[in-house]
């Protein structure tokens, strides 16, 4: 190969000629009595010489730091300006939901209205801007400016210490949702209403008062409450408990409080489902908001089937069986390219027809299928929602630049863990380690995704 580069004659076609004999590929080259500066004999035609590159080859090495992020497909980060890691994080990991961003460089609006919350919005489409042609840290000035103008409260300044205070990054993640329902709106919907927004069903009933009818009401919800206590090990446990509860309210039939059963079911899920942990709880006896550290497994892929309404269980049922089936052909198919598949086993059959169910069809926004798959996580590192410090993770999607998984059915993905503008990659294990029971960071806010049907 490297008389190929020096010459242009392929190895197949080269003679090499030593001492009056040819060189074979069995040949002891210690047994030749070869001597510095030696000369040897190679025969062959030359076919055409390699071509420079184009381009002059840059070491990485020899790379800026912007030049080093673009290679690898890198994303940018954005500068801590103090405390600001709970809205670092936040932004890093609503750039997973891309209509989010279609509908913000839909609003042509700048950042000098009367109505601080558009400035908020306009700032943000210019920030992500700035984030998809950086390759170094990016510092969020001015979107920082709007939202403490819009939100006083993450203005607050630490009088002990100094600088600005650390803020809930949930709190921050459900403020900046609220404001952007309210400025991207077309048409009496906006972006967050349509793809990050769902609708539950509570009904309102007590055992005191057993004739007293039933009370139904209809409402929507931007995310899920996982709650946790001692009994609650998984995430699916943690969202149960926060759909059946227990309240205490005014009876008219009895004339006085009862308690009452909530049970809340969905009837609308969104296509992007945000599932927050209760990791925080106050103890009003040392004045301390105090951190929840139990560990609660959360999986990749999510059914959320059997908290949604009877009706709405009957409708996704195509929709459902289409992700088992394509979870199956995908299984079929990494069985057969690990070379473990039998002799006599069958090629992977064509997907089954389906039909989506008309009302689900017409619903854009919505998850046809209760079946997601994760694609962010904000977790948390500390005793207090208000200290310690944040970051986002989230899920590279295959083929966009970076490191790829060995095949294109391979179940590893890779993620970009943001700790603020130190970006960096990891993998599906990782991201499943921040579940808690210890000190490193555990999954407070999670993002899920509809998964596909194609």
């Amino acid at each position: 190969m490297q008389l190929y580069s020096l010459t242009g004659v392929e190895p197949d076609r080269q003679k090499i000629l030593v001492k009056g004999g040819q060189l074979k590929d069995d040949t002891q080259m210690s047994a030749l009595g070869l001597v510095e500066g030696q000369i040897l004999m190679m025969m062959g035609t030359a076919g055409e010489l390699p071509k420079a590159p184009l381009q002059p080859v840059k070491f990485m090495e020899d790379m800026t730091d912007t030049e080093m992020a673009q290679a690898l497909a890198i994303p940018a980060g954005l500068t801590n300006l103090g405390n600001t890691c709970y809205m670092n994080a936040t932004l890093q990991c609503l750039k997973a939901v891309p209509e989010l961003k279609t509908a913000l460089d839909a609003h042509p609006a700048g950042m000098g209205q009367s109505d601080p919350r558009k400035n908020l919005a306009a700032s943000l489409r210019q920030l992500y801007d700035q984030l998809a042609a950086a390759g170094d840290g990016v510092p969020p000035l001015v979107f920082w400016q709007f939202l403490r103008q819009v939100f006083p409260k993450f203005g607050a300044q630490d009088r002990q210490h100094g600088g600005f205070m650390q803020q809930d990054a949930e709190e921050c993640w459900g403020e900046l949702l609220t404001t952007l329902d309210h400025v991207l709106r077309k048409d009496d919907a906006s972006v967050v209403e349509q793809f990050m927004s769902g609708t539950m069903v509570t009904t309102l009933s007590t055992e005191e008062a057993p004739e007293e009818p039933a009370t139904v009401r209809e409402q929507p919800f931007r995310k899920l409450d996982c709650m946790i206590d001692k009994s609650v090990n998984y995430v699916a446990q943690g969202i149960a408990r926060g759909l059946e509860q227990v309240i205490e309210k005014r009876s008219d039939s009895l004339g006085r409080n009862a308690d009452y059963k909530a049970v809340s079911r969905v009837a609308r899920l969104p296509q992007y489902l945000t599932v927050a942990f209760n990791r925080f709880s106050w103890k009003a006896a040392e004045a301390v908001e105090a951190k929840i550290v139990k560990s609660v497994k959360y999986p990749l892929d999510l059914d959320i089937t059997e908290f949604c309404t009877e009706e709405l269980q009957a409708q996704m049922r195509p929709a459902r069986q289409r992700v088992r089936d394509i979870d199956d052909r995908l299984a079929a198919e990494r069985k057969r390219n690990s070379g473990k598949r039998p002799a006599t086993e069958e090629a992977v059959e064509p997907l089954p027809p389906f039909v989506l169910d008309d009302a689900l069809k017409a619903d854009v926004g919505c998850n046809p299928s209760g079946v997601y798959e994760l694609v962010a996580v904000v977790t948390h590192v500390g005793r207090s929602a208000n200290s310690g410090h944040y970051m986002g993770w989230v899920r590279k999607e295959k083929g966009v630049g970076g490191p790829e998984p060995k095949s294109a059915v391979e179940t590893r993905n890779w993620w970009y863990k943001f700790d603020d503008d130190d970006v960096s990659m990891v993998t599906d294990d990782e991201i499943l380690k921040l579940c808690g029971g210890g000190d490193w960071h555990t999954a407070y806010v999670t993002l899920y995704r509809a998964k596909q049907l194609d």
